[in-house]
């Protein structure tokens, strides 16, 4: 069975909590009795193998337990985060679900048929090899979700190595690959995933500090935000070991003011795709964002300045768009890089390059540079299409203080110009009071240019 070696770490961690939810543990020797209650109702509603089933919800007892006896029935599961509700129709219909299991806040599951027919390829070869799959969605801010399925048995393969037993905190979204991977990397080590309740700074420290957290898996947009609130001055952090931290570029002074701020604590980038999975990753050191990833099961070569990756638990496609992969099984990652021996710096996707003049911009390097100023809270620089020089550098800032825009507007533009070369220097600054980030708290660059000036 496909998750044979979960059951082993739950009978040897028998006594030890798998997960503190509402401050609640319940403990690994309660998994089993779970998953058995589940395989019941399964078989009430009449659920196959090969169907597809949607979970609806966050993480909690109720839905970990769907999703781990749906894997043992060999279902396609699709993770549905309860914040992506606005999406909810569109993925149902593009996953072609025949049933869906929605818990509410008190974790009590609604189990409800849907009128999908999974006929896609895709599922057909599921079916074939009789494997259990995912379904994971992109962010969808542009256009429509891609739905990327996976076949489970590959992605779970890595986790029958043990590796270190930590109690870890589920911030990453239920239905993201990193959330994922927290938590199939927790349970097959015999850790504790700490389910928070919101994911506000103050809310996640605090959930550190009652649960004696050892890790927190965030991105680099939440670390800015709890700099910013200074929330890290309210809580005991003593008990945190690593903080990981991906899903979008790192700011340096970011990570160096964390670094100066926790020092005791190891700071880690990560790197995955919806498509590919996590990547195995090593910092540099603490402060540094130059990362070594790769590891068992994954090759990395960079062609043209863009990351590709070839990997054992790739995807086998997309549901709704054609293949990404290079005609020798490459993925394009998009993400442009720079390498140094066997560390490599990731600056972002190469389709956010800013066109001056024919000189290319990155707009994290410019961010950097804008970020560093006290009274910038966020900051996302974008192209503005020009017709005498193709694009324009645009900066849309959120303040962290009440100084008056003429003066912060003069401040970047005379620190830019010190640090860049004159083709990055911003030409329009715009100042907002939304966040330039979404509920995943990562930035959404491609907004950028919508935000109204203030």
């Amino acid at each position: 069975m496909v998750i044979d070696f979960l059951r082993e770490v739950s009978h040897e961690y028998a006594n030890e909590p798998w997960i503190l939810w509402k401050d609640a543990p319940a403990t690994y020797a309660s998994l089993a009795p779970r998953l058995a209650r589940w395989t019941h109702d399964l078989d009430t509603h009449g659920i196959r193998p090969g169907d597809v089933v949607a979970l609806v919800g966050d993480f909690s007892p109720g839905a970990i337990g769907a999703f781990l006896a749906l894997l043992e029935r060999e279902c396609v599961v699709v993770p549905m985060a309860s914040a992506a509700a606005a999406h909810r129709e569109e993925r149902l219909r593009i996953a072609q679900a025949t049933a869906s299991i929605t818990f509410d806040t008190a974790d009590n599951p609604v189990i409800a048929p849907l009128p999908g027919a999974p006929a896609h390829p895709l599922y057909a070869e599921l079916r074939r090899r009789q494997h259990p799959g995912l379904v994971l969605f992109s962010s969808g801010s542009t256009g429509q979700s891609k739905a990327a399925v996976h076949d489970m048995v590959p992605i779970l393969e890595k986790f029958k190595v043990r590796r270190r037993r930590l109690r870890t905190i589920a911030f990453l979204m239920f239905d993201h690959i990193g959330g994922v991977n927290t938590m199939l990397h927790t349970l097959s080590n015999g850790g504790t995933l700490v389910v928070v309740p919101d994911r506000t700074p103050d809310s996640v420290l605090a959930a550190v500090e009652r649960s004696a957290a050892e890790l927190l898996p965030t991105s680099p947009t939440f670390i800015n935000l709890m700099l910013l609130s200074e929330a890290y001055r309210r809580h005991n952090l003593s008990s945190l070991k690593v903080v990981s931290y991906g899903t979008e570029p790192m700011p340096d002074t970011t990570l160096r003011r964390l670094a100066e701020i926790l020092p005791d604590v190891t700071l880690q980038q990560t790197y995955g795709l919806s498509e590919l999975g996590i990547l195995r990753s090593k910092s540099r050191d603490s402060s540094s964002t130059w990362v070594r990833i790769g590891g068992e099961g994954f090759q990395t070569r960079v062609v043209d300045g863009i990351l590709q990756i070839r990997a054992e638990s790739a995807m086998l496609g997309y549901l709704n768009a054609d293949s990404p992969f290079t005609d020798d099984g490459w993925f394009d990652t998009g993400d442009l890089v720079t390498v140094d021996g066997e560390y490599m710096q990731i600056h972002g996707r190469g389709s956010e390059l800013i066109n001056v003049g024919g000189e290319k911009v990155h707009p994290t390097e410019v961010e950097n540079v804008i970020q560093s100023l006290p009274s910038v809270a966020e900051v996302t620089v974008y192209g503005e299409k020009n017709p005498i020089v193709g694009h324009i550098v645009c900066a849309s800032v959120r303040k962290a203080d009440d100084t008056p825009d003429g003066t912060l507007r003069a401040a970047i533009k005379r620190l830019c110009a010190e640090r860049l070369e004159p083709f990055k220097v911003p030409l329009k600054i715009i100042f907002t009071s939304a966040p330039q980030h979404g509920d995943r708290f990562k930035k959404q660059r491609n907004r950028a240019s919508d935000a109204p000036a203030g």
